[in-house]
């Protein structure tokens, strides 16, 4: 039998299976007798057995057999869920997911899982594990979410290829004297060492901080080279004040950690193009209802019968989408070229193709939005890792995950969701012992939320942990000078938390100040604003914080106002927009060098975009000005500009790899009339 026509639907299924499998895992470790709990996970494996037998995937069938015989005696009564019982099945899973991606990449899902077989069959048999089995158990465990923690995508990418290569990677544990004085220098003699003989992937503490010498005696670094590590640590103990040198060689599958939950963006790959009708229908492909035109006139129970469900592979409606697009952009012509004409006929089958083609728009928007729960649904597995690894007790609450974005922003927000969850779990949450002590329960939680508001999908991350310190945040700042003393005194409390999403606000913070927050939420900003969003925190101290994510529905298709500075076209999202007013030269006043109105009782500066964007313009002499208001989370500017055109639905096209760095301009689109006109990015302008 031709399998390969196969291979994408086993792979589909078989990662559904898994997940359905962690999930359920993590529900029997709070409900250890539930064995409708059992059941399920029995079902999957059970399918997963069968599904990689038929494929001829040995390993993972054996691996699933005697998983499904463990489960099997559980919900016969043979045996009893124990902890060890559930950590040595999540081994087992996450074997399997090892296995299935190797598989995905084009391997042979081939692995040595004997060692975990063999631990299932002591606990078919009804053995309990040794101290020394448990101990080891644990510790694979820690080190599995050790290396987690500590290698980013990239970082694993560069580390698996050099393997790939025949380099050695290697983990070199450093020790310097304890009354070594010149700890930096020392560090800076290893660097040099080491970047002889090989390449320095990772340093931990980080760079930064080895050279600020903000560490005790104690530091790692991560290397690829072909030098023998025997000779790495001879070179390496050369260097004065270096009294230990432990040498680690990573193995293969200790560094291709494509199974992380990390590397969320990977998994919103490519649907198969087939009919389904199980559950691998619901995550990773777009569903959409047809109902197939039978050859034959039959009665309405038939016809009712041939409603089906059909994957669509996510490139094809990629390029339905660009196809729409384009139509956008002749629509927004043919309706200028129907107001110059002004024919009546011309004018009504404009207006006819403008009401279907805004359908057509709702529909292909609809079939390309995909629940965020595909990529919730990692998070409870990651979140029980941390939380064993830092001996924190954490209840995570997930709501809204029914909550629909595009696939395209869906695909984005992992990674900084990744950053913020381990932050608050971290950094956030403190330990049972400290809870304790104010009075609060040991065990903290943290609610990841989504829901709908407007155009808009808001993703908030809640813990009710030590909060941030409004005095350590602007100590921090002014230390760094990121502001100064002055600026500081006039921070509301919110400017002051959103301090820490600053470049480098800590790059030299120890973990214990401020919480340690900040670490990354730079780049968590970035991406987030770069999808066409923004962030904001909420905090108060010893009750916890609320970092809030807001997020456009769709980047594609937009709504705009179009605006005329002297002849130039410009469009702003109407997402950014509160009003439009037209002001007098007298309502302008001044105020710390900047011009102001009053808007509502508040003091809004004004910002001239012919200034802003060097727009050629001659001296007028009008005491009008159109303003328009616009607000980025609670800051507001009047954009002031040469005339109103009108509000249009547009096409966002990004300007090029050229023009990526153009100041406050987000893309441009094409108008009716053929004119391009730049889309003004509110964000950095009020900023």
């Amino acid at each position: 039998m031709e399998l390969n026509q196969y291979l994408e639907v086993f792979i589909e299924e078989s990662k559904e299976h898994l997940q359905a499998c962690n999930e359920q895992l993590l529900e029997l470790e709070k409900n250890p007798q539930d064995l409708s709990i059992i059941n399920e996970i029995f079902r999957s494996a059970h399918t997963l057995k069968g599904m990689s037998a038929t494929m001829g995937y040995e390993d993972l069938a054996s691996l699933t057999h005697q998983m499904e015989n463990v489960l099997d005696a559980i919900r016969n009564n043979r045996l009893t869920t124990t902890p060890e019982t559930i950590d040595v099945i999540f081994m087992a899973v996450d074997h399997l997911e090892d296995m299935v991606q190797s598989i995905a990449a084009g391997g042979d899902g081939k692995k040595d899982v004997t060692e975990t077989v063999e631990k299932l069959k002591l606990i078919e048999k009804g053995e309990l594990l040794s101290v020394s089995a448990n101990n080891e158990v644990a510790a694979s465990a820690v080190l599995e979410a050790d290396q987690e923690s500590r290698y980013d995508e990239f970082e694993l990418t560069v580390l698996k290829q050099s393997k790939e290569q025949g380099f050695g990677v290697y983990e070199i544990e450093i020790a310097l004297r304890e009354d070594c004085l010149l700890k930096a220098a020392r560090v800076y003699m290893v660097f040099e060492v080491l970047e002889k003989i090989g390449e320095v992937i990772k340093a931990n503490p980080s760079v930064d901080q080895l050279e600020e010498e903000q560490f005790d005696q104690e530091f790692s670094i991560t290397i690829v080279s072909k030098e023998n590590p025997e000779d790495i640590k001879a070179k390496i103990m050369k260097v004065s004040e270096v009294v230990k040198t432990d040498i680690k060689s990573l193995a293969f599958d200790e560094v291709n950690n494509e199974s992380n939950d990390e590397v969320l963006s990977k998994s919103n790959a490519s649907a198969p193009e087939v009919v389904g009708s199980s559950a691998m229908e619901k995550t990773q492909s777009i569903e959409s209802e047809v109902t197939p035109v039978p050859e034959k006139k039959g009665s309405a129970k038939q016809q009712n019968n041939s409603s089906k469900t059909i994957r669509v592979n996510i490139e094809r409606l990629d390029i339905l989408m660009n196809l729409f697009e384009e139509l956008v952009i002749d629509r927004g012509r043919l309706e200028q070229i129907s107001k110059d004409l002004e024919n009546g006929e011309l004018t009504e089958t404009v207006e006819r193709m403008s009401r279907i083609s805004g359908d057509l728009q709702n529909i292909i928007l609809n079939m390309r939005m995909v629940q965020v729960e595909t990529v919730f649904n990692r998070f409870p597995r990651m979140i029980r890792q941390l939380a064993r690894d830092l001996n924190k007790k954490i209840n995570l609450e997930i709501v809204g995950a029914e909550t629909e974005l595009d696939r395209t922003v869906i695909d984005e927000i992992g990674d900084p969701l990744v950053h913020l969850l381990r932050n608050s779990v971290d950094h956030g949450i403190e330990s049972p012992e400290v809870r304790k002590a104010k009075g609060k329960n040991e065990e903290g939680t943290v609610v990841l939320r989504a829901f709908h508001s407007g155009n808009h999908v808001f993703i908030e991350i809640e813990d009710d942990g030590a909060g941030i310190s409004r005095d350590k945040v602007l100590k921090k700042a002014i230390s760094k000078g990121i502001i100064t003393e002055q600026s500081a005194a006039g921070f509301t409390d919110k400017q002051a938390y959103e301090l820490i999403l600053s470049s480098g606000f800590s790059t030299a913070e120890k973990i214990s100040d401020i919480s340690g927050r900040g670490v990354g939420l730079d780049v968590v900003k970035n991406t987030i604003e770069s999808l066409g969003g923004s962030i904001s925190i909420d905090s108060k101290e010893n009750e916890g914080t609320i970092f809030s994510i807001q997020l456009p529905l769709t980047l594609s298709i937009i709504s705009v106002m179009l605006v005329e500075i002297q002849k130039e076209k410009f469009a702003i999202p109407l997402s950014s927009i509160i009003e439009t007013a037209i002001i007098k030269d007298s309502d302008i006043m001044n105020a710390h060098n900047q011009k102001v109105i009053d808007f509502r009782g508040k003091v809004v500066p004004l910002l001239f975009l012919k200034d802003i964007f060097e727009v050629p313009s001659e001296p007028a002499e009008d005491q009008f000005h159109s303003v328009i208001i616009v607000r980025k989370g609670d800051k507001m500017a009047g954009l002031v500009v040469d005339s109103f055109i009108g509000q249009q639905e547009v096409v966002l096209k990004s300007l090029g790899n050229y023009l990526t760095n153009v100041f406050a301009i987000s893309g441009a689109t094409i108008l009716g009339d053929g004119q391009v006109a730049l889309i003004i990015d509110c964000n950095a302008l009020i900023k």
